[in-house]
């Protein structure tokens, strides 16, 4: 029986998912800048050496500050936010992390302190540095940053394609994973486009440069977003390397995934034309509006790919291991047979809200199974998911959902729990009456136990084939049949 720890906080109309993954986008946005800046300083501190540029070393010294008040602080706030909300909203994916890679977790903190000393040395010290001395610290900033988005690279991308973990178990197996090389050398890539865009932006800002020694500052910074030519190629490697379910996501499979796929394509392909025709050929100065639009784009194009990143992950959390709603894989069976809920200690907060102990219980089958990605009525609500549906087809549905939305895992319990729920979703689109008559007929139950079993435990495949049947649509079954309360 599964280890059950419920999440304490409802964010009301907004999804557990949206406030882990809002706060992701942003951290890993000025994780990547933080990444990307220590090599373009070292870039930059190169050709104040060796003389080939007047204001760069100006320039870096002010460059540094806003990486270390933006990456440094908001980073380390965000970093810190990342697993207080990761607790909060699924403990088991995290703690599943953990216990699996502690190791490579402990690894990955040890160059981000080294990263942190670094940078903060540099921040106090770095005026009164020879240049040798300026370009160790830099370089070790550099390194260490690098070599911590490596470890947690490696952590990402297992929970997409965990390769031979699944089988061995072995950490290693798991960290250099298929999709590890192309994800690494892409965000590396990411690092130092954001780096070189968030550097045109600062050149700007910096009331102390001639408006010649801005145009040579940001030729000298567009000149690394040059590597944005490899994109492409190391996007298709990746999406080659991924799951065919989870690659069908994105070409059509899931009008989410497909839609904010193409935002991030389309971005990437904006910023990645601009910066190479115009910046890189033809040498056009770039305003500080300019700039701005384009660092827009950028954290556009990351938020989007991030969005996809996760999503294609469905159904899994960590695929063919944990599902999305907490569940291990091999626990399925077991919790058709004896509930998903039967185990559960924790009281609803609002108890006395439901008129009903069959409410009460398909609440609490609802906060196990449905709430990290679906609120009730709010943003992706399951009584507007579910609206047009007859309540025999709500049974149907739920009972195979992962064959009627491959992207969803089966239900994880048995078909009282399940008509539980099915009843909760009447009573929410009723308006929630004060009285509400219990489902009782135990034919229903028996019909919606056969459902179960014909969808079985293992993940859907074919969107629209269940043991040789159809999934119901809203407009197949019979309005007569719709009751059963």
């Amino acid at each position: 029986m599964q280890d059950i720890s419920y999440p304490i906080n409802d964010f009301g109309p907004v999804i557990k998912g949206m406030v882990i993954g809002g706060l992701g986008i942003f951290h890993v946005f000025l994780a990547q800048f933080a990444i990307g800046g220590g090599m373009l300083m070292c870039y930059f501190q190169w050709l104040a050496q060796k003389g080939r540029s007047a204001p760069a070393r100006r320039f870096l010294d002010g460059y540094f500050k806003v990486l270390v008040l933006v990456s440094f602080v908001a980073g380390a706030l965000t970093g810190v936010g990342m697993w207080f909300t990761t607790i909060q909203i699924s403990p088991r994916t995290i703690g599943v992390m953990v216990e699996e890679f502690h190791w490579i977790w402990a690894t990955e903190w040890t160059f981000f302190c080294l990263e942190i000393a670094a940078g903060y040395a540099f921040y106090r010290c770095g005026k009164g540095l020879t240049d040798g001395a300026r370009m160790t610290l830099l370089m070790l900033y550099t390194v260490a940053a690098w070599f911590s988005l490596f470890w947690i690279n490696g952590i990402l991308s297992w929970q997409l394609t965990p390769g031979g973990w699944t089988h061995d178990r072995s950490v290693w197996s798991g960290f250099f994973n298929p999709s590890f090389w192309p994800s690494l050398l892409f965000r590396t890539i990411v690092s130092l486009t954001i780096a070189s865009l968030a550097a045109c932006v600062v050149i700007n800002a910096i009331g102390a440069f001639t408006r010649e020694e801005r145009a040579e500052l940001i030729r000298r910074a567009a000149n690394c977003l040059a590597p944005m030519v490899l994109m492409p190629l190391l996007g298709v490697w990746y999406l080659a390397v991924i799951p065919e379910d989870s690659r069908s996501w994105v070409q059509g499979g899931s009008a989410a995934m497909t839609m904010f796929m193409g935002i991030s394509v389309a971005a990437s392909v904006l910023i990645g034309g601009y910066a190479l025709v115009g910046l890189i050929w033809q040498r056009l100065y770039v305003s500080g509006a300019t700039a701005t639009l384009l660092l827009s784009l950028a954290f556009g194009a990351t938020a989007g790919g991030e969005f996809v990143r996760e999503g294609v992950r469905k159904p899994f959390t960590v695929r063919e291991y944990l599902y999305s709603n907490a569940v291990k894989a091999d626990e399925l069976a077991a919790l058709r047979r004896s509930g998903g809920v039967t185990a559960d200690p924790f009281p609803l907060r609002n108890a006395g809200a439901y008129p009903t102990e069959q409410l009460r219980l398909g609440a609490k089958v609802f906060r196990f199974q449905c709430s990290v990605c679906h609120t009730m009525s709010g943003v992706n609500g399951l009584t507007h998911l579910a609206g047009t549906w007859t309540t025999e087809q709500k049974r149907m549905n739920i009972a195979k959902l992962q064959h009627t939305k491959p992207f969803m895992p089966p239900f994880a319990g048995n078909a009282e729990e399940l008509e539980a729920l099915v009843q909760l979703l009447e009573w929410q689109t009723a308006g929630r009456p004060g009285r509400w008559d219990q489902s009782t007929d135990r034919a229903v139950i028996r019909e919606v136990q056969e459902w179960l079993d014909e969808a079985g435990t293992a993940p859907g495949t074919e969107p629209h084939t269940v043991g040789g049947a159809s999934p119901a649509s809203p407009d197949t079954r019979q309005p007569g049949k719709q009751e059963g309360r």
